[in-house]
């Protein structure tokens, strides 16, 4: 049984602290709460002789043994870390009292000595690709990447080889999430997560599992007391394997890696010449449309290579991410799906045909689009760009999401103007083109405010033209449920009286707010 991964993982995340921004919470932090079970730590069989002054290890004294805490409260409630700064700094002190108790009897200055920043455990949302629950790791990181690492890590994990499997399955989990954070820094980050995940999520037994606690968060257990010749002899004969076995996944680990960071800087590269290849490439105008055809590099500069930090949105349709052409235009670049993906390519092609004529003021302007296909390791990619609309998406104005963030004020004047802006955006589309448009998505999170905080129609991709006066017909029938009119949830049929139904919902869902 192998504990390297483990500890490289938990000994990575205090070498890269990321605190949050100092708030209330830290001015508050004396009387906050803990909200981790720290119970396991004088009952769990634990190594703790290294930690006896002078302190030979502090990753197996601090590190290892407060995931346990952490995997425990991501399996109770599917948060990764603590919700504040100020119940991160009320967890060290727990923890360092704990330890100090009896039987451990360790010296209090232990944990400050781990942790120097006390708020490096309270939840981020850039850490990792934005993500900070189980459900957005399982989402990020892919339904075939979590399916591997619940069975690898799921069940049995205390030899040799079992270990090694799960620690396979971690690290191409791992790829995943630095992938989809766009940055290589953020490796580190990513691949601790995942070891929380396999011990707070995929393990059946749980993270305070001596086994789970060993292999997936690299605990050191301690080792009965042998009672006679023969148990020393065979308690020798363990330790001798234990420790020829340890320094070749160690190796095994390092190797993996290295190489997991080797690729990714090859990456890199390659899309830094890709660039520098086709610096002197420039987006044109599309003929007869008003729009532009951009160039991927042109995207790729504006959005600073699709930084996470540029992230606005992310949907079943793809991410949203922010944007500052060589003009100084503020642009939303919404990528699309993968068009391997049922539906991607067509809802790409609907809304760049449909609104690149489009010019209304309660509609958000396409301003162009951007197909590349010549990137070996991406594959085909497909890009709508937007004016950028300031203000967010209704939702967060009339949705709350308490333990996240409160609600902006959304005043009673302004829901008047929203309610009308929408209505205004809709009649042109039914009634002002022709032949008319009929939307088929009405919804909050479609709906885009600009900085005056007027209201803007958004996301075309489920549009459809009239026919002559005639309903569309389909058998395919997309949008979101609750929003649907019943004619159009049960027979397919698409008119501009399916929008209204939308608009009612969306409606009450303003006014009642």
């Amino acid at each position: 049984m192998t504990a390297a991964w483990g500890r490289l993982a938990i000994l990575l995340l205090v070498l890269t602290p990321r605190p949050p921004a100092a708030g209330a919470d830290d001015a508050n932090s004396t009387a906050a709460a803990c909200p981790l079970d720290l119970g396991y730590v004088a009952t769990l069989p634990w190594d703790h002789s290294p930690c006896a002054p002078p302190v030979a290890n502090r990753t197996a004294c601090c590190m290892t043994v407060l995931g346990v805490g952490l995997a425990a409260r991501l399996r109770a409630t599917g948060r990764f870390r603590l919700p504040s700064a100020a119940a991160s700094a009320a967890c060290l002190r727990a923890f360092s009292a704990a330890l100090a108790a009896p039987p451990l009897s360790l010296p209090g200055s232990l944990v400050p000595a781990c942790f120097p920043v006390p708020s490096q455990f309270a939840i981020t949302p850039d850490y990792c690709a934005g993500v900070t629950t189980a459900a957005e790791y399982a989402e990020v990181a892919g339904g075939a990447s979590v399916a591997g690492l619940n069975a690898s890590c799921g069940a049995d994990i205390t030899s040799l080889s079992l270990c090694t499997r799960c620690l396979n399955a971690g690290i191409g989990a791992s790829a995943r999430l630095t992938a989809a954070a766009g940055n290589s820094s953020k490796s580190q980050s990513c691949f601790y997560l995942t070891v929380l995940y396999a011990a707070g999520i995929s393990s059946s037994d749980g993270p305070d599992s001596p086994a789970t606690a060993s292999c997936a968060l690299g605990l050191a257990l301690s080792t009965p007391r042998p009672t006679s010749s023969s148990t020393s002899s065979s308690t020798s004969h363990t330790n001798i394997a234990v420790a020829a076995t340890i320094p070749i996944a160690i190796v095994l680990l390092l190797a993996s890696l290295v190489a997991l960071l080797l690729w990714r800087r090859r990456q890199d590269d390659i899309k830094r010449r890709s660039i520098q290849i086709s610096e002197s490439r420039r987006s044109c105008p599309r003929p007869n449309t008003g729009s532009v055809m951009f160039d991927i590099c042109e995207l790729a500069k504006a959005t600073g290579g699709f930084a996470e930090r540029n992230l606005i949105g992310r949907g079943g349709f793809g991410v949203v991410y922010r944007g500052v052409l060589a003009d100084g235009t503020v642009v939303a670049v919404k990528k699309m799906l993968d068009p391997e993906v049922e539906g991607g390519d067509e809802e790409f092609t609907n809304e760049v045909e449909i609104i690149s004529l489009l010019r209304h003021r309660n509609l958000v302007p396409l301003r162009g689009c951007c197909i590349a296909d010549d990137d070996p390791d991406e594959g085909k990619q497909m890009f709508l760009v937007y004016d950028y609309m300031p203000k967010g998406s209704l939702d967060q104005y009339i949705f709350a999401d308490g333990e996240v963030r409160r609600r902006p004020a959304f005043s009673w004047a302004q829901r008047r103007t929203v309610i009308l802006d929408v209505g205004r955006g809709l009649e042109y589309l039914h009634y002002g083109v022709k032949p008319g448009i009929y939307h088929g998505d009405i919804k909050a999170t479609n709906i885009l405010l600009d900085a005056d905080m007027r209201a803007r129609v958004a996301d075309f991709g489920l549009a459809r033209r009239s026919r002559e006066g005639q309903s569309h017909l389909t058998t395919h029938v997309a949008g979101t449920h609750g929003y649907l009119s019943p004619e159009y949830a049960l027979y397919g049929q698409l008119t501009e009286k399916s929008d209204v139904y939308s608009f009612g919902v969306l409606v009450l869902e303003v006014t009642r707010s």
